[in-house]
């Protein structure tokens, strides 16, 4: 029987690990390509023969997402898998109807035939979106846990930038260990803050052999999602973080719904930055699809560590870049603390931009006068350090979950913010916790 000839789009994550678990020694399918969109510099390579079996002795190439139509017309493609997340329904039918429009079959993978069953229990927390507070999050949830004695491991989805053969398990403990993996600004913004608060976290490529290392370390495994994709583990407990910032968004992107319809417990974040109308909305849109899931609400309140750095002063503001890109966030915690410590301006980068950062903005022109931290690549932190340096302001603002004065050299002072999760009322994540421990315990 001839193979199915298939492409798999991506970008740089879940595309992996769909090929990992379904189509990797899979004797019924031929994958011919990979395609990737969203993060720069991540077509042109290949995904190594060393991570895609027996059946792909040269390994299989990643091309631009652009040049989708003319592999399936030259490669006589029949299925065509979309495997990337935090992008409208309305963007997945286009691909859609471009795919079927060529002959193939467009096709998305469900949720049980992907995820992987752990030995130790699994805690998931995923979002409806890009930057609705999964990381402060699943660091509550963690230090909730070892206050009871458990040691927790955090499994994070894929960041694989670099040589994947190498990236295909990585463990970090320590700061340092950033570094010895070569990690990009994206990376330490997710890695770095478990890291100092005394979690370890593994990330990668092949997410099997992740979990085997992890869970032998663990007592609890957490896994910490990105953009709002489904877990790659099966969880003992799915909580999904909602955002009234971003109301109705949770119906309409891929995989918002998803996540929402399998939650157990679905948390309310940014109550104290969100009009109440917003919030009254977002939680009736969460009881229309799903009815059984705990309703936690939640702030996440910023703390900076020079506020008189900003009074009456101009300010460059440098949010998460993520968040501003393809999750579409109009302002983070750098924005709040410029309002709340009294900036007399917020300036607009967008006149001094170089290089791959005035890319940026040309691909993503509703970003405004904040600065996302681009830091994909070498050229790219090196560019995010010359717009900064050019900016004429008075202080910079760093919104982003690392100290970029580690990174790159920022020529006037800084004023950086941190966040933690923050729950209203009950119930809370303790209570949640406890009645998920408890039912582990009950049937062990």
């Amino acid at each position: 029987m001839n193979r199915i000839k298939t492409i798999i789009m991506g970008a740089a994550g879940r595309d992996f690990h769909n090929f990992n678990v379904v189509y990797r020694d899979n004797d019924l399918y031929d994958v011919v390509a990979f395609t990737a969109t969203q993060i720069p510099n991540i077509d042109g390579r290949r995904y190594p023969a060393s991570l895609a079996g027996k059946l792909y002795p040269k390994g299989i190439p990643i091309y631009a997402e652009s040049e989708l139509e003319s592999l399936i017309t030259k490669h006589d493609v029949q299925e065509v898998v979309f495997a990337y997340s935090d992008v409208s329904y309305e963007y997945v039918m286009h691909r859609s109807a471009l795919v079927n429009a060529c002959g193939a079959s467009f096709k998305l993978l469900g949720a049980t035939q992907t995820m992987i069953k752990s030995t130790k229990p699994v805690i998931s927390i995923c979002a409806v979106r890009t930057g609705s507070g999964k990381s402060q999050t699943t660091r509550r949830v963690a230090s909730l846990l070892r206050d009871v004695g458990l040691k927790v491991v955090a499994v994070r989805h894929p960041m694989p930038y670099g040589d994947l053969a190498k990236q295909k398990v990585q463990r970090f403990a320590s700061v340092a260990d950033q570094k010895k993996h070569l990690c990009t600004i994206e990376e330490m913004e997710e890695y770095e803050p478990h890291i100092v608060s005394g979690t370890i976290i593994y990330s990668g490529v092949d997410y099997g052999a992740i979990l085997e290392q992890a869970q032998a370390e663990a007592d609890v495994v957490i896994w910490d999602g990105g953009n709002n994709d489904l877990p790659f583990y099966k969880p003992d407990l799915a909580i999904v973080v909602a955002d009234p910032l971003r109301v109705g968004n949770e119906l309409s992107y891929y995989p918002a719904e998803t996540n929402l319809r399998m939650a157990d417990v679905v948390i309310i974040n940014k109550i104290e930055s969100a009009d109440g109308r917003a919030i009254d909305q977002l939680r009736a849109n969460i009881r229309s699809v799903n009815t059984r899931a705990v309703i936690v609400d939640a702030a996440s309140p910023i703390s900076v560590d020079h506020p008189e750095r900003i009074a009456g002063k101009r300010a460059l503001v440098i949010e998460d870049g993520p968040t501003l890109t393809h999750g579409e966030m109009k302002f983070g915690a750098g924005i709040v603390a410029a309002h709340k410590y009294g900036a007399s301006e917020i300036v607009d980068p967008r006149p001094y931009t170089v290089g791959t950062i005035t890319e940026t903005f040309k691909k993503y022109p509703g970003i405004g006068v904040l600065l996302p931290a681009m830091g994909y690549g070498d050229q790219q932190v090196k560019d995010l350090q010359a717009t900064i340096n050019k900016v004429p302001c008075d202080v910079v603002i760093i919104g982003t979950p690392i100290d970029l004065n580690r990174i790159v050299k920022i020529q006037k002072p800084t004023a950086r913010v941190k966040y933690e999760l923050q729950e209203i009322g009950q119930p809370d994540l303790k209570a949640v916790l406890e009645g998920f421990l408890e039912r582990i315990v009950a049937s062990a």
